[in-house]
Order: structure tokens, then C-alpha cells, then sequence
């Protein structure tokens, strides 16, 4: 997994500062039972590390399932909307909204399959 700085990311600012500012008030999240194994490359271990220190008491599992689920969030709001044939419905002045044929109703799709499989 490779995090890129907000400056690298082709213009886009990767919006971690929220993030940031849970770390230092919230408690963690409930977690799932299934265990993920990965292997970072050494400037990320390092990063990872960095983040560990700077933010006490909370956990390097804690802190990567955070950055996993901000990374997650942008990589759904960052798949673009393919308009499709079909009209769905009306907005507020009448013109159509087409069906999304892009990646995120196929996203959001498996998404919630895999959640519920999950929860079993």
C-alpha cells in the first residue's frame, strides 16, 4: 500500500486532516474478526511508525485500518460517473438523471455483498 502526499496526487487533496484530529479525541471503531497480512515497503513501514509515535495509544493496526478506510473513501469518490441511457428520475428543475453506468453502482454493488458475507 503506497500513500501518496496530497501534492503528488495529481491536484487532489486527500482530505486527512479529519483523520488526524480522530486520533487525538476518539476511540477506535468496532473491527471485523477477518485479518488482512500485507508488507509495506520501508518508507512506509517508517511512516507508519512515525505515526505510532506521534499519536500514543493508538495501535499501528489501529492507525493502518484508518488509512485503509480513508483510502477506500477516496478511491470510491474519486471513481467518475458514467452517464448512462436510462433517465432515473427528475432533479428540482425537471431535467433527467441518467443510471450510473461507471464503476460505483458495480462498487457499491459488491460492497454490500462482501458486508454482509462478512458479518456471518
Amino acid at each position: 500500500m503506497r500513500f501518496v502526499p496530497a501534492a503528488c496526487n495529481g491536484g487532489k487533496i486527500v482530505k486527512f486532516k479529519p483523520l488526524l484530529d480522530r486520533w487525538k479525541t476518539a476511540p477506535a471503531a468496532a473491527r471485523t474478526a477477518k485479518e488482512y497480512a500485507i508488507r509495506l515497503s520501508l518508507d512506509d513501514a517508517a511512516r507508519l511508525h512515525a505515526l505510532v509515535e506521534l499519536f500514543p495509544g493508538r495501535a499501528v493496526e489501529e492507525i493502518i485500518t484508518d488509512l485503509m478506510q480513508a483510502a477506500l473513501d477516496e478511491i470510491a469518490a474519486a471513481m467518475p460517473y458514467v452517464r448512462g441511457p436510462k433517465i432515473i428520475s427528475r432533479d428540482d428543475h425537471g431535467d433527467p438523471v441518467y443510471e450510473d453506468i461507471g464503476l460505483t453502482p458495480r462498487f457499491e454493488e459488491l460492497t454490500r455483498k462482501f458486508k454482509k458475507s462478512l458479518k456471518s
